[in-house]
């Protein structure tokens, strides 16, 4: 009888106590998975990222690739933002905090779902791919709400240019390969906010590709998510 009281009044409760603690102290200490979003361009789909997701993935990183509709942006860019912050919604749900990886045409949607749709807010990390951020001359060659916006001078572009300080606190980065076809003229790409980076391939969809962007990338967020404590490994 004693014994029976004994361990209704202390054991019993110290234990649940000890193990309550315990799992206060996981939830406390163990950090949130590291969320990364691959953002393709024009004419493209989500597996043109399906590299550079396998190597991120075998990091640790839980990657999403949407394919965004249309893909050549015809309805406009901004429609396009609209339907990442609703994958990015699905997904990882309102609060998840993301790092964005974009080629092309991509980094200028994600620009939009940050700056316009208040992405930013949990957006860590931007890493944009031969992006015209400045707009290229090829866009004059492609009708469409999205090839408007592209155009140098754009309204768009202009707007974005307004509310880019609503970047604050997101590590950007930039790059661009000086034999760009795609972007014109290539420096369209280089972008005041971000840390600038020249890579020499043949080709505008060969940026992503290329191994020292694709190291430097992984470099990078592993750099970011392990500052915030989260799980790369």
């Amino acid at each position: 009888m004693f014994v029976h009281q004994l361990m209704r009044k202390f054991i019993i409760p110290l234990v649940l106590g000890s193990t309550l603690t315990i799992k206060q102290t996981l939830a406390e200490t163990i950090p949130a998975k590291a969320y990364v979003v691959l953002v393709h361009g024009i004419f493209q789909k989500g597996y043109s990222f399906l590299p550079m997701q396998k190597k991120l993935q075998a990091q640790g990183f839980d990657c999403l690739i949407p394919s965004l509709k249309p893909a050549d942006a015809r309805s406009g860019i901004d429609v396009l933002a609209q339907q990442l912050d609703r994958e990015i919604n699905a997904k990882w749900g309102d609060n998840a905090e993301v790092h964005i990886v974009a080629h092309s045409m991509g980094g200028l949607v994600s620009r939009y779902y940050l700056q316009e749709l208040g992405g930013a807010k949990k957006c860590k990390t931007l890493i944009t791919l031969a992006t015209p951020h400045h707009g290229t001359n090829a866009a004059y060659c492609y009708p469409g709400t999205g090839a408007i916006q592209m155009r140098p001078g754009s309204e768009f572009l202009q707007n974005l240019e307004k509310t880019s300080n609503r970047l604050q606190g997101i590590r950007i980065l930039s790059y661009r390969t000086p034999l760009d076809l795609i972007i014109l003229p290539s420096t369209s790409s280089h972008w005041d906010l971000a840390e600038n980076h020249r890579i020499w391939v043949p080709a505008h969809p060969l940026v992503m590709h290329a191994p020292r962007v694709q190291r430097e990338i992984i470099a990078t967020l592993q750099s970011a998510t392990s500052a915030a404590g989260q799980i790369v490994r």
